[in-house]
């Protein structure tokens, strides 16, 4: 499933363990700066790394600090970004008067204190964001100059503060820093975003147990890139939202919230245009700048039209084809609608003639493609949301062509509604006595989420209470405010023969062809056909299949 050729990914290289990771420490000893990994067994080739011609000797990982490389790698390409105007500490909370020690090490100033913030303090109004929330005064000075400023990324590692690193997890952990941080010049920036399992410690109300908390998250060498957060910190931050308990969890929880530390991160970081989500459990063969890069030249290359049907299917090319076939496949089937099982009783309505909350039954066999925003009564209004140039007849496929996307999603963001997912109704603060508020999902969080995204989904749970389930949050919000989301079919892997039809039919077995929508999606109770797959998150073929490749 998925294409490397359609992202623009090369195909044409193959590494091997010791080519791919020898860089970062794999096949050396400890006594030489490496991590000892790989002294046994298969060697063939090791050692031509550091012998062959145009080779260097093996580099000594026992004293590095990376924050310190990271730090100097940035400063040196400062002209490359827009100078940083404002950054928040580390805290999150600014309670003490004094800041915190990652501020003052890196003589970073604070940002006002959360009372003093009015997007912090719930108003009766609902202040206007700016039309251009992405872009400093600074960046648009640099534009009438004709400079090319380039956005910055962060990439946010999801840990916790007893996490065990085994050297396979540090070796992952420096290919990550030194092909995006080190080899962009900068637009790259890795942070630990550490969660504190113990309510019980007051990690937002002293500055040496914070500080001492975070020595001891972190192997050596990552100390310094650290940000610690837990769940009470979230509750104190966004408080006043109803707790439901929904499957027994907490709504600040990390199960249900996900987001809820990345939205106050962005808060209190503006600087970054973008934010990765990455989890630690994250693996690929090869070299990361190079996906990193091609996901988004091709994200933004995608227009709006049809954009959100596309996303909603997974893309098999020895069935569906090009992707230019792909595109007007998607197109027809949500036009004419399919000859699928589940629109058997298509344009049927309740004995009361309204149509049920949370079902289909008064749905025609064709769609509606979505074309600008699509908000749920009581979303937060006088948000400057994009709105469509033309209508989506005359479109000729322009609009939102040369656009970033606010979110990038791994897998496809299906339509909950009327599936067996476990999540689909865990809403919080919208009115939901007539019906559940339009939503889409995409499993796992792994993701890329512009400041704008990360802003209204902040301003959505603080000014009007509103939150929903992780992995259905920032896709609901884009899909509300009309923002620019995308799937990237990247290549997943089947530790099986399936027939490709057959496949096909299984994966996008939801409503017309998309992967959500019915109960016969593969979402919920039909997600074990993703046991063997190479991308989900408790996939059993994608860690054998890096362990064997070690």
């Amino acid at each position: 499933m998925g294409s490397p050729d359609v992202l623009g990914l090369r195909n044409d290289i193959c590494f091997e363990r010791f080519g791919r990771l020898g860089p970062y420490g794999y096949g050396y000893s400890v006594k030489r700066g490496g991590t000892g990994a790989g002294l046994h067994g298969d060697r063939e080739g090791a050692e031509d790394l550091w012998t062959g011609p145009g080779s260097s000797t093996e580099i000594d990982y026992s004293k590095i600090q990376w924050v310190k490389v990271q730090s100097a790698c940035t400063t040196k390409n400062a002209g490359r970004f827009a100078p940083v105007e404002k950054a928040g500490g580390n805290l999150f909370l600014n309670l003490h008067p004094n800041e915190g020690q990652a501020s003052r090490d890196n003589g970073v100033k604070s940002e006002p204190s959360p009372a003093e913030d009015d997007s912090i303090i719930g108003r009766s109004d609902e202040p206007e964001v700016p039309a251009s929330a992405n872009e400093s005064s600074t960046k648009a000075k640099k534009a009438e100059e004709n400079v090319a400023l380039l956005p910055r990324t962060a990439i946010l590692i999801r840990t916790w503060w007893d996490f065990h690193y085994t050297v396979e997890d540090i070796v992952y952990l420096r290919s990550l820093i030194a092909e995006l941080s080190l080899l962009s010049g900068g637009e790259f920036t890795v942070h630990f975003l550490v969660h504190v399992r113990d309510d019980n410690v007051p990690i937002w109300a002293d500055e040496k147990i914070y500080d001492r908390i975070l020595e001891n998250a972190l192997p050596p060498e990552f100390r310094g890139m650290g940000i610690l957060w837990s769940e009470r910190q979230m509750g104190l931050i966004y408080g006043g939202i109803q707790e439901s308990f929904f499957r027994d969890l907490p709504v600040h929880g990390v199960y249900r919230s996900t987001f809820m530390p990345v939205q106050y991160f962005s808060h209190q970081h503006p600087e970054y245009d973008f934010v990765w989500n990455w989890e630690m459990d994250v693996r690929y063969t090869g070299q990361w700048y190079h996906f990193f890069d091609q996901i988004r030249k091709w994200t933004k290359a995608q227009p709006r039209k049809g954009l959100w049907e596309r996303n909603g299917r997974f893309y098999i090319p020895s069935v569906h084809g090009s992707w230019e076939d792909f595109k007007q496949m998607v197109r027809v089937q949500t036009e004419m609608g399919t000859n699928s099982p589940n629109n058997v009783w298509s344009g049927l309505k309740s004995p009361s003639g309204n149509s049920i909350p949370g079902s289909r039954t008064a749905q025609a066999k064709s769609d509606k493609s979505i074309w600008g925003p699509e908000p749920p009564p009581d979303v937060l209004t006088n948000q400057n949301n994009p709105e469509p140039p033309t209508t989506y007849e005359k479109d000729k496929y322009e609009w939102g062509v040369g656009e970033e996307a606010d979110l990038i999603t791994f897998n496809p963001l299906f339509d909950p509604d009327g599936t067996t997912w476990f999540f689909t109704e865990d809403i919080t603060g919208y009115n939901t006595t007539s019906s559940l508020p339009p939503r889409r999902a995409a499993i796992t969080t792994t993701s890329r989420l512009s400041k704008r995204l990360l802003t209204l989904m902040h301003r959505e749970t603080v000014l009007k209470r509103h939150t929903m389930f992780s992995e259905m949050w920032p896709a609901s919000v884009s899909l509300h405010h009309g923002l620019k989301a995308v799937y990237a079919p990247h290549p997943m892997y089947i530790d099986r023969d399936w027939p490709p039809s057959y496949l096909a039919a299984v994966m996008n077995g939801g409503r017309n062809g998309a992967s959500g929508g019915a109960r016969t999606s593969v979402y919920g109770g039909r997600e074990h056909n993703f046991k063997g797959t190479t991308w989900f998150y408790d996939a059993g073929f994608a860690p054998n299949l890096w362990r064997r490749w070690l």
